[in-house]
């Protein structure tokens, strides 16, 4: 088990309700102007004036957005502390966010400016995500795992505030991943793995280590996204995609249901426009466009669904699929929302990286006409369609040139897809 440490002191309160007339969309467009323009400078000053330093650099970071329930922010902060020849600084990394943030939580403080409450912690001190401190913290998670602490690093792979984070712990011989989420659904992310390890599926063993952190065993092979960057996967039959969600086993159906890209578009239409307003009006209309495909076309049944089926979650050994990661969203749904999320990630990847992703393009036609077989033509480019504007603000990386190009060509992927929809029907 792992040992949680003391948490960060400071007080939360809850932000305060749109007032009335105000729609979410203009309100996190505000949000994300608040936290990213100057107005953030008066909020990292007043945080770090109440510890005693001062704030000397600052710039953001990254941007997390997300529909319906507020923006966070990542700023790289520098301060200073005494004056003259005693000077001295620091850097850290802190994060500031519009979201509400359960009461009671004892992990950071709240700033109120320009009629909002921004609740602002340190990392890893989320203020919804206790284990987050505990698994970064390298002595107690190398006891935990039964690792030589000398030899042990440990990595952050993925982190979305106040959502969850993994982390990788390593050795020259050992692997091991901690998930950590919030404590609540800890339980269910458990048995989800349970289930689908009962029924023979490829996901990786979990052990629920307390305090929201479980630990996941390693699962071998390679992304499919290294072979799309080797040869567009030319050997993988994605054929083989469609006989493993046949295996996810009839009991996910019983378990909470998620909701699809497609049935959150709204929100995701309003978040693209925020993040790229310069193209607020081309999103909208290929938003409207997707709307009346989506009423228009047959989803399927409900059967039991990996719920984020993409290139980065299903892992090759040579050209078959042997690992399936990122099992959060198992549950029931429509086949078509998995293949068309594949697809749409698929799609996004030449805007990422053209040179590296140049095979895509010439292979997504095939996994493409495979999946049509087994789902509605329509429903499935244009829940793809809805899976790349679901993408297009996580384009927006401050501290990352070229994001805006990549975020327009996820724009003019989701067009495509819409082209293509259309011309099916």
């Amino acid at each position: 088990m792992l040992t949680a440490v003391a948490p960060v002191p400071g007080g939360i309160r809850t932000g305060p309700g749109l007032p009335g007339g105000v729609s979410a969309a203009r309100r996190e467009r505000a949000d994300q102007a608040l936290l990213t323009g100057p107005d953030a400078e008066h909020v990292l000053r007043a945080v770090l004036d109440a510890e005693g330093v001062r704030l000397s650099t600052w710039a953001v970071h990254q941007v997390h957005h997300r529909p319906g329930v507020g923006v966070t922010v990542g700023w790289t902060v520098r301060w200073e502390q005494g004056e003259g020849d005693a000077v001295r600084g620091g850097e850290e990394y802190l994060l500031g966010t519009t979201a509400p943030v359960p009461a009671g939580t004892a992990r950071s403080t709240t700033v109120r400016i320009a009629d909002r409450d921004v609740t602002v912690w340190r990392h890893p001190a989320d203020p919804v995500l206790p284990g987050l401190a505990t698994a970064s913290d390298h002595a107690l998670v190398a006891a935990a795992l039964g690792l030589e602490p000398t030899q042990m690093l440990l990595e952050l792979v993925t982190y979305r505030p106040l959502r969850r984070a993994v982390l990788r712990a390593s050795t020259g011989t050992t692997t091991a991943y901690l998930k950590v989420v919030r404590p609540h659904t800890a339980g269910d992310l458990t048995r989800r793995h349970a289930l689908l390890l009962a029924a023979g599926l490829p996901v990786a063993p979990a052990q629920d280590l307390g305090d929201g952190v479980l630990r996941l065993g390693m699962v071998p092979g390679r992304p499919l996204t290294d072979a799309l960057a080797a040869d567009g996967a030319a050997g993988v039959d994605p054929h083989d995609v469609l006989a493993l969600l046949d295996r996810f086993p009839a009991a996910l159906r019983d378990l909470p249901r998620r909701a699809a890209w497609s049935e959150r578009l709204r929100h995701h239409t309003d978040a693209a426009a925020t993040a790229v307003p310069g193209h607020a009006r081309e999103i909208e209309t290929v938003s409207r466009r997707v709307a009346e495909l989506l009423r228009t076309s047959d989803a399927g049944p409900v059967v039991a669904t990996h719920g984020d089926l993409h290139d980065a979650n299903l892992l090759l050994s040579g050209d078959r699929i042997t690992g399936v990661l990122d099992v959060d969203g198992a549950g029931p749904g429509h086949r078509v929302d998995d293949l068309a999320c594949l697809l749409g990630h698929l799609s996004v990847l030449p805007a990422l990286a053209p040179h590296v992703h140049r095979h895509v393009p010439a292979a997504l036609p095939r996994w493409t006409a495979a999946f049509e077989r087994d789902v509605d033509a329509v429903a499935l480019r244009a829940r793809a369609a809805a899976v790349v504007l679901s993408l297009v603000a996580g384009a927006r990386r401050e501290s990352r040139d070229g994001w805006q190009a990549e975020a327009e060509g996820r724009i003019a992927a989701a067009a495509q897809w819409v082209d293509e929809a259309e011309s099916s029907r």
